[in-house]
């Protein structure tokens, strides 16, 4: 039996954070993913994505961002379960909660935090009848890789902040990028749009709106695809291509969570904003993309703000008898998280006693 004072469920940068705003309390933290590293869809599914919305880092890789979380709460020592799903949660008569995982390892801890990203997932494919016979063969739903693409051919299709922002990034790597979007206008941030469009007008991207790719050819692998236009009077256009990467985004399910009776609204857990972002059930808590409620942003930095406030509602239910007064990191000393500054963090935590 694995004990801690809060048990996370997900390892992604919503959960990674809550380690470091709970170690500042001096709360140990111990963290379960099914997947077999941390990092969520940061490690799994896209490392090398640039991410823009992260205070203080103009643009950062979402592995590097990984990667730095990582070491800010290394002094804390979280412990992790990886690859393995947390599969059933049994409320104990002392409101503590035991959660087993498919593998059977038990976890008994007084406080749950669902940070499980959009749970489980699967790429939304586009309906093209032949597209998993170039799975691994020229078709990828996620990139992983984008040396992979050097001085490729690469036809990305997509309308939404992934499908914009990748075809801005290998814009410096492939050959040729062509980005084919059902329409004549993108979901994603403005910025980007525009950024695609001066990259079009260079001659960079190859733009090409209201289109679809409708059937993929090649013998051993892709060698081409086939685009139809949604103007009567064109006809249908074929494009050589090494690779297609159609970025529609994800199926996300959440799993064994959905049955711990929890309440569920469009595949996202219910919590309470304007306290704690504390679930139906007290004492389980939910952060990050998994939750929702009035006015939610499915934004990393949002799920970081979220962390923050439910450290200190748990701290408060794991010691409902001690006072804690709150202290920035900046006034107490705690200006950096290498071994140097482990005793000043020691210092930082002590008011809370």
């Amino acid at each position: 039996m694995i004990k801690t004072d809060i048990l996370i469920i997900g390892a992604g940068p919503s959960g990674l954070f809550a380690v470091f705003e709970a170690g500042l309390l001096k709360l140990k933290c111990h963290l379960i993913d099914a997947l077999p590293q941390p990092g969520g869809q940061c490690s799994e599914i896209y490392p090398k994505k640039p991410i823009y919305d992260i205070p203080g880092f103009p643009e950062v890789l979402a592995g590097d961002l990984v990667t730095n979380l990582m070491e800010q709460i290394k002094p804390f020592e979280p412990g992790f379960t990886l690859g393995e799903r947390a599969q059933t949660i049994d409320k104990q008569e002392d409101g503590s909660f035991i959660v087993t995982t498919n593998k059977g390892t038990k976890h008994h801890a007084p406080v749950v935090v669902i940070a499980g990203g959009l749970g489980s997932f699967e790429p939304r494919k586009p309906p093209i009848a032949n597209i998993t016979d170039f799975e691994d063969k020229g078709v990828a739903y996620i990139i992983r890789e984008p040396e992979d693409y050097r001085d490729k051919k690469v036809v990305i299709a997509g309308g939404g902040d992934s499908a914009l922002d990748w075809a801005i990034y290998l814009a410096d790597v492939a050959s040729e990028v062509s980005l084919v979007h059902r329409r004549n206008d993108f979901r994603g941030a403005l910025d980007s749009v525009e950024k695609v469009e001066e990259l079009s007008k260079i001659g960079k991207i190859n733009l090409i709106t209201n289109a679809e790719v409708t059937d993929l050819k090649g013998e051993e692998g892709l060698e081409s695809v086939v685009i139809t236009h949604k103007d009567s009077a064109r006809e249908k256009e074929i494009k050589e291509t090494d690779y297609f990467i159609p970025l529609f985004g994800l199926s996300p399910k959440l799993g064994p969570i959905a049955d711990w009776g929890l309440q569920i609204e469009k595949n996202a857990i219910k919590v309470d904003n304007a306290y704690d972002y504390q679930t139906n059930i007290p004492g389980v808590y939910a952060i990050g993309d998994v939750n929702t409620y009035p006015g939610k942003l499915k934004l990393i930095l949002c799920g970081f703000h979220e962390a923050a406030i439910m450290c200190q509602s748990a701290y408060q239910r794991i010691f409902p008898d001690k006072k804690y007064v709150m202290k920035y990191t900046t006034v107490s000393g705690v200006s950096g998280f290498d071994g140097s500054k482990k005793e000043a963090k020691k210092e930082v935590v002590k008011s809370i006693n």
